[in-house]
């Protein structure tokens, strides 16, 4: 297969530290052989500024690997607001793809801000730089990277956008964690395992916990982040689509469109219960930030899913910057058992899933302590993915690049997911929750402990 790649926005943190790393290892695997990749952003550069930038964050790199990759990679400073500018950069494509013998596949990434996708997806199209693909001709793709919009209006008005000018199986909403490895056997571990499969169910399942903590602040993105918070930058796309990936129908095959359908049924029936904010002590004074802004950088909240299976399960998401560790996590949590001992009452068994770091799941049982007569104690029966394939699992955003060339659809988002997430996120903030102080290195504000108390929940670490 050959194709142009175009990266808009090709000096931005996105394309430095994962696109032209993830390319480079696709190149290094050579599942990407007969190439171009043309950036084009608006900062007037030079293209080895463009790579050097980038070449930081690539380990282990064979400078004569990486030669070849520059002699195929171009750049082009841009204004997006300017159709003149695409006009200029069809040309240039062109002539670059009889250079290098290209039939014309293209594979367009928008790794800009949502603000951009209307713009840029009008002007690449009247441009002729992407047209609606026929059985004939060569094929054109187009990625959006998340957040898709910051609301429910602005997600359905860039939507509209695309549409007028691309058919749906050409448009690939991603969120790269779709393609995380663990994420991917999620699916596997419940719909290929007869011990899970029964017990999937609110008859046997007492609550579902997905918490996505990260170390870091927000740095340099204050004024991106100051508009967004943890709800639109980490709920409504990564902690939404694991849910739906948790609890899904079983579809008819575990491919693609098949499990894109099942995800879109389960976020139609959430509905939001409760929830609180947090904000780290010092985000005030963040560069970018509002100075009496009250942008959340934590919550916490309470989700139904109503339906047959899942009627009174509460699922509970946590996420925030600033904590004490790095990790995300999904806990099934059984209900207890019926006891029939002395030493009742016993621990809930569970199932913890880690995706990172230390990818891998535990499923947590109870057994007798050695030595004691009636003495129980949870034990912990342990797979560590990471471990076994790390040296082998593909990078998220090689994985995710490789797809659409294959033209694979698992690893993008149906517009209705994100339709049905972004109208629960609005209604979160309808409700104006709360904002609290949390100490940075901690596991979020006081007031967690009296929120946990109150929904009944024993929240898992």
């Amino acid at each position: 297969m050959d194709v142009t790649i175009l990266i808009f926005g090709a000096t931005g943190d996105l394309a430095k530290k994962k696109l032209i790393p993830a390319l480079y290892g696709l190149i290094k695997t050579k599942k990407l052989e007969n190439y171009i990749i043309v950036g084009a952003a608006i900062n007037d550069i030079s293209v080895h500024e463009v790579l050097d930038h980038a070449k930081s964050s690539i380990a282990d790199l064979d400078e004569n690997l990486w030669k070849s990759l520059s002699q195929r990679f171009f750049y082009k400073p841009i204004d997006f607001n300017d159709k003149n500018y695409f006009d200029t950069l069809k040309n240039y494509v062109e002539q670059l793809e009889k250079q290098f013998n290209l039939v014309g596949n293209r594979l367009i990434y928008c790794a800009t801000p949502s603000d951009f996708f209307c713009v840029l997806t009008e002007h690449v199209a009247q441009s002729g730089l992407a047209k609606r693909t026929t059985s004939s001709g060569p094929w054109c793709r187009i990625i959006y990277e998340k957040p898709f919009g910051h609301d429910l209006q602005s997600a359905q008005e860039i939507n509209a956008c695309i549409a007028r000018y691309f058919d749906e199986d050409q448009i690939y909403r991603i969120d790269h964690f779709l393609t995380k490895e663990l994420v991917i056997n999620l699916a596997l571990l419940r719909f290929t395992n007869i011990v899970f499969e029964p017990l999937w169910n609110n008859q046997f399942i007492d609550n579902i916990q997905i918490i996505i903590d990260e170390k870091i602040l927000v740095d340099d993105r204050g004024k991106y982040y100051d508009r967004y918070g943890a709800v639109r930058d980490i709920v409504q796309n990564h902690q939404l689509e694991l849910l739906a990936l948790i609890a899904m129908e079983a579809p008819k095959k575990l491919e693609g469109n098949y499990i894109r359908e099942e995800r879109a049924r389960v976020l139609q029936h959430v509905r939001f219960v409760d929830g609180i904010f947090g904000q780290y002590q010092g985000y005030l004074t963040t560069h970018g930030v509002q100075p009496q802004s009250t942008t959340e950088t934590w919550a916490e909240l309470i989700c139904t899913i109503d339906n047959e299976r899942w009627n009174g399960v509460p699922f509970y998401l946590r996420t925030g910057k600033g904590m004490r560790s790095k990790c995300t996590i999904i806990h099934v949590v059984f209900k207890q058992a019926e006891c029939r001992l002395t030493t009742c009452p016993v621990a809930n068994n569970y199932l913890t899933i880690r995706i990172d770091p230390d990818a891998g799941f535990t499923l947590y049982l109870n057994a007798k302590k050695p030595g004691e007569l009636a003495d129980i104690m949870p034990v912990a029966m342990d797979f560590c993915h990471s471990c076994l394939y790390a040296q082998t699992t593909p990078r998220a955003y090689e994985v995710l690049l490789e797809e659409v060339l294959r033209g694979s659809k698992s690893i993008a988002v149906r517009f209705d997911e994100i339709e049905d997430s972004w109208r629960m996120v609005d209604e979160i903030y309808a409700r104006k929750l709360p904002v609290f102080s949390y100490v940075v290195g901690s596991e979020g504000p006081q007031e967690r402990m009296e929120f946990a108390k109150k929904h009944g929940i024993r929240v898992m670490t």
